[in-house]
């Protein structure tokens, strides 16, 4: 792979919680301007591996690189102007407007003395219009719907005017409209904005429709990497769920599709305790 085609790189990546590591010596090599879906069974390392990315968790050992900067030497504000990080289920202020919440996202851009300016103006009304929450700006976020509010703070993150989206299940408890609205936004910004999205997700068919590269992990580990064509087979869905799947092509986009058999007597126990 080109160099300049790489967003991430991970070598002997060590990193967990309290001493206890859930990633231990990983390798991995993320492309760029993809949408790249972290995809596995509790206990995986998904949410572990989005937070080091992000250096929300901090390494062990081994080094993670940005487009060829390593991020541990860069200042914090260099890094969020890098890399933009929604964890999951994010919380704000009873009564925040949805625009005051998008301008926080131009802290990585103020200087300690600097005010508001046309740019940060420029920047925030941008990232309304491709969220399609303009109409909404002036709404208290608890007034919102959850796909609306989803979209707020995706809109948070594309007023930092990053390259690079880090999204920690940023379809949880969204109802099966909510979760397409945020995901086809995610989708489009990939195709038409050049983002490098990375997305924590539970759902093996969202990942096949709208992710271009998989991360499949088990147990901390990397078990495949690719398109979802090349991922996405009976035997390794046997291999890190534990159940017997029929693969079809999508019939809307070609993507696999995946469905589970009814006997699933065939399928081999899997069971992890261990943290996300």
């Amino acid at each position: 792979m080109p160099e300049e085609g790489v967003a991430f790189e991970a070598r002997g990546l060590v990193a967990g919680y309290g001493g206890k590591p859930i990633l231990d010596g990983l390798d991995l090599v993320l492309p760029k301007g993809k949408f790249i879906v972290l995809l596995g069974p509790n206990g995986s390392g998904k949410s572990t591996l989005l937070r080091t990315l992000g250096r929300l968790l901090p390494v062990s050992a081994g080094q993670i690189s940005h487009e060829d900067h390593p991020i541990a030497r860069l200042p914090a504000k260099a890094l969020a102007r890098r890399i933009a990080v929604l964890a999951q289920g994010p919380i704000a202020p009873e009564g925040l407007r949805v625009r005051d919440l998008v301008a926080q996202g131009r802290y990585p851009h103020r200087s300690l003395l600097g005010g508001w300016n046309d740019h940060d103006e420029a920047a925030c009304k941008r990232a309304l219009d491709l969220t399609g929450m303009v109409e909404l700006a002036d709404r208290p976020l608890d007034a919102l719907s959850g796909g609306q509010r989803q979209r707020a703070w995706i809109s948070m993150t594309l007023a930092q005017e990053t390259g690079t989206l880090l999204l920690d299940e940023p379809t949880t408890y969204l109802d099966i409209a909510h979760q397409i609205e945020v995901l086809a936004l995610l989708r489009r910004l990939v195709q038409e904005e050049g983002k490098s999205v990375v997305v924590v997700l539970h759902d093996i068919n969202q990942a096949a429709r709208y992710g271009d590269h998989i991360i499949l992990l088990m147990s901390g580990k990397v078990v495949a990497t690719g398109t979802p064509s090349e991922v996405l087979t009976p035997e390794t869905l046997r291999a890190v769920f534990g159940i017997e799947t029929l693969i079809v092509p999508d019939p809307e986009t070609g993507a696999p599709l995946c469905i589970p058999k009814q006997d699933q007597s065939g399928a081999a126990e899997h069971a992890v305790s261990e943290p996300t």
